[in-house]
């Protein structure tokens, strides 16, 4: 036990001492808190109003009719040539050709620009021509404009989860789906991340010869072990600093985001009209990051993070360990990793239609098949899960772990000292059944 103790400590103290390990450290926080910072930040800043100009042939179209929050329309009457040449130079950044018979014809409208529209905008335009062209239409067809609006109604929901005391707590389906992909993403980067670690650091004693000095003195068990363990560690060492500098920096968005000129007109309107500003808040981006905290269990997502990056990248990096074992450079490993990581790629394909659907047959079996069941039951964690699920899944990761560990280790031992000799997976696979 001394020995293997030895070994995590080598292991731990090389990787945390390089400078690398020490800045991913510090950018990790700062890279997850952007992920939902800079939409929010991008969200209250008020945008750019576009100008149009419009050319209607037609005569339909008063000014009154086009009105657009995010568009300024301006009605001309100029040659088409002409505009075309000009509109850029005044600082339009499109023209509308309506022509003539645009109520019968509507899908000859015609939009000039520099460049290609963005989609929000092409719509936005669309959007005020259809509106005026659909209320002619109804007055021609006898229905009354104000019977029509009055049928558009924009159905708004809230969803709430009640738990099985009866407890009501407003939830966030976008959100949950935000949290379980981004949790699912770290997932797969790290287990690729810190396994190849392991077969890198092996490849490059055994190429080295240092490794015939070590297993001297230790057994090929232990030190494949000590190794995997020794790295783990630095992965939870960079984890817990992750989450409590990612903490930080939330609170530090916090508080510029309630600064912001945004939320001091809230708090102004508040003193005024306090359901006006509710409804504010309440469509507001940060509101979705809170109602997405208050739904969650935190030391339920925490621990569970903990729990499948710890037994997920064992269960791998014994399986990196075994390859790196049996070659000698890290260009003869590439015909063996992708057998390993085809799993991995494999539970992330799986994931995208598990945040679709996270109570479907494929989703319940892929969180629990242990080379899937890492990415994808941390997946369906943000959404709710029956514990006894999560307790089956737990099982079986532990004991594909045991059974790859076992696997590797019989591998490992024999391929260690294997030098000179083009390994393939049936000489592998041989190696399984060799005595000692």
């Amino acid at each position: 036990m001394n020995k293997i103790l030895l070994v995590i400590q080598r292991e731990y103290l090389t990787r945390i001492q390089k400078k690398s390990f020490w800045v991913a450290s510090l950018l990790g926080p700062i890279l997850i808190t952007a992920i939902y910072a800079v939409p929010i930040w991008l969200a209250t800043q008020d945008k750019e109003v576009k100008r149009i100009e419009i050319l209607d042939e037609s005569g339909l179209f008063q000014m009154s009719d086009l009105v657009d929050k995010e568009v300024e329309f301006k009605l001309v009457k100029k040659p088409v040539s002409d505009l075309k040449s000009s509109f850029t130079k005044e600082g339009y950044a499109a023209f509308v050709h309506l022509p003539k018979d645009l109520l019968t014809h509507s899908k000859d409208i015609k939009i000039y620009s520099e460049k290609n529209l963005s989609l929000p905008l092409k719509s936005s335009i669309e959007r005020v021509i259809e509106k005026k062209v659909r209320a002619i239409l109804m007055k021609d067809a006898g229905i009354a404009s104000e019977v029509y609006e009055k049928t558009q109604i924009e159905v708004s929901s809230e969803t709430i989860t009640v738990s099985e005391k009866g407890d009501e707590t407003s939830s966030s389906s976008g959100g949950a789906m935000i949290l379980a992909g981004v949790m699912g993403m770290l997932l797969y980067v790290t287990l690729l991340l810190y396994g190849s670690q392991v077969m890198n650091g092996v490849i490059e004693e055994k190429s080295s010869r240092i490794i015939e000095v070590i297993i001297s003195s230790i057994k090929p068990y232990q030190l494949m072990l000590g190794k995997i363990l020794g790295v783990g560690m630095v992965g939870l060492t960079q984890f817990l600093l992750w989450i409590v500098l990612t903490i930080g920096l939330s609170q530090v968005a916090s508080k510029f985001y309630s600064a912001n000129p945004m939320q001091q007109k809230v708090e102004q309107i508040k003193k005024g009209d306090p359901e006006v500003a509710k409804k504010i808040e309440d469509a507001s981006p940060m509101a979705e990051v809170t109602k997405v905290i208050e739904s969650t269990n935190i030391p339920l997502m925490v621990g569970g993070f903990l729990f499948y990056f710890l037994f997920g990248y064992l269960l791998y990096s014994s399986l990196f360990a075994a390859i790196g074992s049996a070659v000698e450079s890290a260009a003869e490993a590439q015909q063996f990793t992708f057998i390993v990581m085809l799993p991995i790629i494999l539970a992330f394909i799986m994931a995208q239609f598990t945040l679709q659907d996270p109570d479907s047959p494929m989703a319940f079996w892929a969180s629990m098949i242990p080379f899937t069941s890492p990415i994808n039951m941390m997946v369906r964690l943000p959404y709710g899960v029956p514990m006894w699920e999560l307790a089956t899944s737990m099982i079986l990761l532990v004991v594909g772990f045991l059974g790859c560990s076992w696997i590797s280790a019989r591998i490992y031992r024999v391929g260690i000292l294997m030098y000179g000799k083009k390994i393939t997976v049936k000489e592998m696979a041989k190696w399984l059944f060799y005595k000692g």
